[in-house]
């Protein structure tokens, strides 16, 4: 599957999933793995606007432009607004857009991130593979259906399953979860990225 249709895959299934938070869910307190950087406490609204960010600096990453060039702090903030799940559907389908007229050839194109350069190809399966992780992550918590789209599960697997014990090394997955030869492809990949087994009812 190509990189850009996972990308698109995960962040649709990301956005069904923020599109479930009820109204009284918005400040609600994460669990220690969804703590944000410096900050004493995160709330669920903390978690869907860092994703708006991710989201809001697609087009400019795949267009190949740095954040100097664009200005660092044009999406600091509140991007939610008085209607989260809209506003963040709109970021959602401007970089959906934006990944999906990525023409193949275009792949190796250098992005411009603020943690170092990468190829578009390598940015869109780190940015991909988060969301599609993240939105079964969060459905765990705010009680949304965890299930993941056969397809997006599949697509994931193919460019998780080869890097896995490296990221794993660098921090970004736990510990392999083992789970029998018989398991879904959905229990397959939480395993492979360190997250117990959908049927154990934790993320």
């Amino acid at each position: 599957m190509r990189d850009q249709e996972v990308f698109v895959l995960a962040d649709r299934a990301l956005n069904d999933v923020v599109g479930q938070i009820k109204d009284d869910q918005w400040e609600m307190a994460m669990p220690e793995e969804f703590a944000l950087q410096d900050a004493e406490s995160t709330t669920l609204r903390d978690v869907v606007n860092a994703h708006a960010y991710d989201d809001a600096w697609v087009p400019d990453m795949l267009a190949g432009n740095t954040m100097d060039f664009v200005g660092a702090d044009k999406w600091r903030g509140d991007l939610l607004g008085d209607n989260p799940r809209a506003n963040f559907a709109i970021l959602v389908d401007e970089a959906c857009a934006a990944a999906a007229a990525l023409p193949d050839k275009d792949l190796d194109r250098t992005v411009h991130c603020s943690f170092g350069d990468y190829s578009a190809r390598h940015y869109l399966s780190q940015i991909g593979s988060y969301r599609g992780l993240r939105a079964y992550d969060l459905a765990k918590v705010t009680g949304a259906d965890p299930e993941l789209p056969d397809e997006l599960v599949a697509g994931l697997w193919e460019q998780l399953e080869p890097v896995a014990d490296e990221w794993r090394e660098y921090g970004v997955f736990g510990p392999r979860v083992e789970v029998p030869a018989d398991a879904s492809p959905l229990d397959k990949l939480l395993g492979l990225t360190g997250r117990q087994p959908h049927d154990a009812g934790s993320v």
